[in-house]
């Protein structure tokens, strides 16, 4: 199943997790937040809907990258590998 990373090639935690995957050969589609409106819209929604994303919120965190694996959603890179 193929993971979806949603973040920005500004954040350094993104591109240390796009290497990570590459390293470990995971097949994966990046949604870049900042280059794209429509990846923004999508991981806005995600944000507002999802329980994962109260402690980031209320430490004024952004939250990126998360991952997407079919119904599952984390923010943990470990997860993943």
């Amino acid at each position: 199943m193929k993971i979806i990373v949603i973040g920005s090639h500004l954040c350094p935690d993104t591109i240390y997790a796009l290497c990570k995957l590459k390293e470990n050969m995971i097949d994966f589609d990046f949604k870049d937040i900042s280059s794209s409106f429509p990846a923004l819209k999508e991981y806005l929604n995600l944000r507002e809907t999802s329980f994962i994303y109260e402690d980031v919120k209320t430490k004024g965190g952004l939250g990126i990258p998360c991952f997407l694996k079919g119904e599952k959603v984390t923010l943990n890179l470990n997860d993943i590998l």
